[in-house]
């Protein structure tokens, strides 16, 4: 028996849920794949798969065994792109972190037309706005706004920037008092957003003046486009990224508020970063993404 075939025999049936079915992806007869797979569990003296008429499940012993065979593959797989990544086009798999609503709005609407450019290429994308560890090899390549990682194991290579925008909607504004100074917001519905557990006070910024202002409000949470939601709702005066509120602000859904001054949660920068780690300098994959995105920044300002 050819235990390496064997296991992938396994890993396509549960793929599949059936052997008919692996059988047809493979190719292959189905006696072939049973035969095989009855031959890995003979071998291993125990029972991977529960069979019946119509389908297979995975036995306690066999979801082990799975997680343990596909990985191997997944390796395998990896180790074989290692090599063609340094060839002259992007091969493989790359997997990414992105920050939800950015990968949403941002990257996504345009990843048709790179995934055509790069067909040997395929993307694995995790949507995520937690300052994920690249260091356990989970991602290659992770999208990071605003501050960095200060990580000395990382390359951090600037992207692009944007801006905060401070904005409300048209009838949280009305009949309210015509707002002259930032200092005001101290009495208004702030809608913040949370980072961690730490409080950051809004900072404002026009010329050589600087404000650090405690705002406080009904609604804190670590999803932006929640807090959008909120402001378009007339809840408060909420502080997101341009890219996030542009076109409710172009369609008069959304009012700008101090647009004259540069707003930040604390001392929070704006710029948008890739992160990767050391040994991916030289992969194809990352650079191709790299470029990709850096090209959407500059046209998207």
């Amino acid at each position: 028996m050819d235990k390496l075939q064997a296991m992938k025999m396994f890993v396509a049936t549960v793929d599949a849920q059936g052997f008919s079915a692996a059988a047809r992806r493979l190719g292959l007869a189905t006696s072939s794949v049973t035969r095989l797979v009855d031959a890995l569990e003979t071998a291993l003296g125990t029972t991977l798969l529960n069979r019946s008429t119509r389908q297979v499940s995975l036995t306690e012993a066999g979801a082990r065994y799975y997680e343990r065979a596909r990985g191997i593959f997944e390796a395998l797989d990896e180790a074989d792109a290692s090599v063609a990544d340094r060839g002259e086009e992007p091969v493989g798999v790359l997997r990414l972190c992105l920050p939800v609503e950015f990968g949403r709005r941002v990257i996504a609407p345009h990843l048709g037309p790179f995934l055509a450019r790069h067909p040997a290429l395929e993307l694995d994308i995790d949507l995520s706005d937690r300052l994920d560890d690249l260091l356990d090899g989970r991602y290659d390549l992770s999208i990071r706004l605003g501050d960095p990682s200060a990580n000395d194991e990382l390359v951090c290579r600037q992207l692009g920037c944007f801006e905060r925008w401070l904005v409300a909607s048209p009838a949280y504004l009305a009949g309210r008092d015509t707002l002259q100074h930032p200092r005001q917001l101290l009495e208004h519905a702030c809608l913040r957003f949370r980072y961690g557990q730490k409080a950051r006070p809004w900072r404002l910024v026009l010329g050589q003046e600087s404000l650090e202002l405690n705002v406080s409000g009904p609604l804190r949470s670590a999803n932006a486009d929640m807090l959008r939601e909120a402001a378009l709702a007339g809840t408060g005066i909420a502080l997101l990224a341009d890219w996030l509120v542009r076109e409710d602000v172009l369609a008069g859904r959304l009012l700008r508020v101090f647009p004259d001054w540069r707003a930040s949660p604390g001392t929070a920068n704006d710029s948008i970063n890739a992160l990767y780690l050391p040994n991916h300098r030289s992969s194809r994959r990352v650079n191709a993404f790299i470029d990709f995105c850096a090209g959407l920044l500059g046209r998207h300002g």
